[in-house]
């Protein structure tokens, strides 16, 4: 459906020493200096207006904009869209309370903002950024440590100056006060940062690890204002309403918990003429409106008192938008190209729950999801099931592993079962789509149930050793979609035909983000990002060292061929290399089995009323819609005229 501690402190020394003090800091000084010019000089210093790993920029120094973006896009215009559930908080780097939606949006960081929804990233490639707050970056060859050269005019929404002071605190600050699973495997990674003037600030980067991802991490950690934090005290760890001021295109004007968030474009915003941000924050205002639940927000949509809509849920794609405002033509939908691979969603069994912890468990309660049922009486057909972690793509493993792959999985030795190198990758079972109980794969579940200890009563109930009825629950939001219940209801029917006592547990938002969190569930609905291809962050969302606390693994993976697999992705040298452990990782992660894929929409499904356009091109990465998405105001009049709204 998204954390041995030592403070990696700044270097900078405050007021003025003895002078026996400074002269012998001197000479230490030039000592290091020499020392380090000398190791540079067998090094190449590579200096750039942006990063990426292999260093194959798309875009050029002087590049004036994103290809993807209309440069001459006008500004104005709101765009308001509905939101089911609640809210009570602003900061969503703690997790302590419920934050709004676009909590982030108004900060900014060395390499992009956060608006974009990809990080540092533009939309069109995901493996590469340029400069926002810094103008340069500079490292080694070797990436022991980077340099970021920033904007001396870079100023926060109040006027202050953004500079290395504020990046140094706000890297340290999620580590102190961030989650845990983040600041645990940053720490790790990097050890320093050194303030060097006000606009300069370098990162040093541990020995004997990857380099894979930390010039990105460091690059697009989030600015905070050090002068707002210590002047009010506010701390990361804790909810709160009240907003340190960013740097970003966008400030926050009006927030009502539960009900309403406004964030207004910032006329005074320093960064309007970079060729980073040309064609891009267009609209006036975002306003975001909070409803009880997602029936709630689409009457919200058809009565006009928002604007814009994502549409997710099939069933409402399919069958309810021949409203009114449809027919007049005041709303427009649009199904626009999605060009990444699909989420691997669905739903998401936890690990650490004492049935599921067998593997053979896990098959046999997948064997009674009927998806082909599911898609033909609920979904209307409209979805398709992931079978991967990089569906459709190169890094989609396929077959049994052959060549460098081969290799590769052999050489991490007994961490890698006989099944993952003789066998295909796990797909999904077929069923049947016109009844909801397939027998055949009833027949197999109770198969593997028996193998895995378990054993069928007279009464039909599936019991373990002990006599004990094998029981599950369903973690369910009530704010979510009507489709969503009846999947999962329809999902426990088919488990309790099998003798499995199932429940469907529906809770209110707040519950079940405090129960998500704590993994209060046996089954929930979640999922995880697509592969791709390597980074630290795969440690976080499939390692076993964060896995028992990190908010970015659902199932709480912890498994040590998925871990060594990412250890070795990360060292890779050449993008082929890269690529080949990104399909080993899709074949280890679907032999772990921690998920049962539910479907996707191959296609974006947009509704808005008609006073908004885009580019004609949709880039891959990124539907777009609050980053360069534009208002119309003749289309806008139109609708006015013809007593829309």
């Amino acid at each position: 459906m998204t954390r041995s501690r030592s403070r990696a402190k700044s270097r900078a020394l405050d007021g003025q020493k003895p002078r026996f003090v400074a002269t012998t800091l001197m000479v230490l000084s030039i000592l290091i200096l020499s020392a380090w010019t000398a190791f540079a000089e067998d090094q190449k210093i590579i200096k750039s207006h942006g990063y990426s790993f292999f260093g194959d920029l798309n875009y050029p120094e002087d590049y004036t904009h994103f290809d993807y973006v209309n440069p001459d896009a006008p500004k104005g215009g709101e765009i308001s869209i509905a939101l089911a559930g609640s809210f009570d908080s602003m900061n969503p780097y703690t997790r302590n309370g419920r934050a709004s939606a676009l909590s982030t949006v108004m900060y900014e960081s060395l390499l992009g903002e956060i608006l974009a929804g990809a990080g540092s990233l533009p939309s069109d490639d995901y493996d590469e950024g340029y400069g926002l707050l810094a103008h340069t970056v500079e490292y080694p060859e070797d990436k022991s440590w980077v340099i970021f050269h920033m904007r001396p005019e870079a100023r926060f929404s109040d006027g202050t100056p953004v500079t290395a002071h504020d990046v140094a605190f706000s890297h340290n600050l999620l580590l102190d006060q961030g989650l845990k699973s983040y600041a645990e495997a940053v720490r790790k990674r990097i050890p320093s940062v050194e303030v060097i003037d006000d606009h300069t600030i370098k990162f040093t980067f541990a020995d004997g690890i990857s380099r894979r991802s930390l010039i990105d991490q460091v690059g697009g950690v989030p600015v905070w204002s050090k002068k707002w934090y210590e002047e009010t005290g506010a701390r990361l760890d804790e909810p709160r309403l009240e907003i340190s001021p960013g740097s970003g295109p966008y400030i926050l004007q009006e927030v009502e918990p539960n009900r309403r968030v406004v964030f207004k474009r910032n006329p005074d915003y320093w960064g309007w003429d970079l060729p980073i941000n040309k064609g891009r924050h267009n609209f006036d205002t975002i306003r975001l409106e909070y409803f009880a639940d997602s029936t709630a927000a689409f009457e919200a949509f058809k009565a006009g008192e928002v604007t814009y809509r994502t549409e997710s849920d099939p069933k409402l794609w399919a069958s309810s938008y021949d409203f009114p405002a449809v027919q007049r033509g005041w709303v427009k939908l649009e199904e626009l190209a999605d060009g990444a691979p699909p989420a691997m969603s669905g739903i998401v069994f936890n690990l650490g729950s004492e049935p599921l912890k067998d593997k053979r468990v896990r098959e046999a309660v997948a064997l009674l999801f009927n998806f082909e049922w599911t898609n033909k009486s609920l979904l209307y057909g409209l979805y398709e099931q992931q079978r991967s972690f990089s569906t459709g793509t190169e890094l989609e493993a396929t077959g049994t592993p052959e060549g460098p792959e081969l290799e590769f999985l052999q050489s991490l030795g007994d961490l890698v079962p006989a099944e993952v190198l003789e066998t295909e990758p796990w797909v999904p079972h077929v069923s049947d789509e016109d009844r909801l109980i397939t027998r055949k794969n009833k027949r197999k579940a109770l198969k593997l149930l028996e193998e895995a200890g378990y054993t069928v009563d007279d009464a039909g109930k599936v019991r373990s050793q002990d006599g004990k009825q094998l029981s599950l629950n369903f973690l369910l939001n009530s704010s979510g979609s009507p489709t969503n219940r009846a999947v999962a209801e329809n999902f426990v029917s088919s488990l309790k035909d099998a003798g499995i006592d199932a429940t469907v547990e529906s809770v209110d938002s707040a519950q079940y983000t405090d129960r998500e969190r704590d993994r209060d569930y046996d089954l929930v609905f979640d999922g995880y990002p697509s592969l791709l291809g390597t980074g630290t962050g795969l440690a976080q969302r499939f390692g076993s060292e964060a896995a028992e606390f990190s908010l970015f693994n659902p199932a709480g993976l912890a498994s040590p061929m998925v871990d060594e697999i990412i250890a070795k992705s990360l060292l890779t040298e050449s993008k082929e290399e890269e690529n080949m452990t990104i399909r080993a990782l899709d074949r280890a992660l679907r032999h772990e089995f921690f998920l049962i894929p539910d479907g996707y929409a191959p296609n974006h499904w947009v509704a808005y009323w008609d006073q908004y356009a885009h580019p004609e091109e949709i880039p891959p990465f990124a539907l777009g819609t609050l980053d360069f998405w534009w208002y119309d105001a003749d289309k806008a009049q139109k609708l006015k005229e013809a007593g829309a709204q």
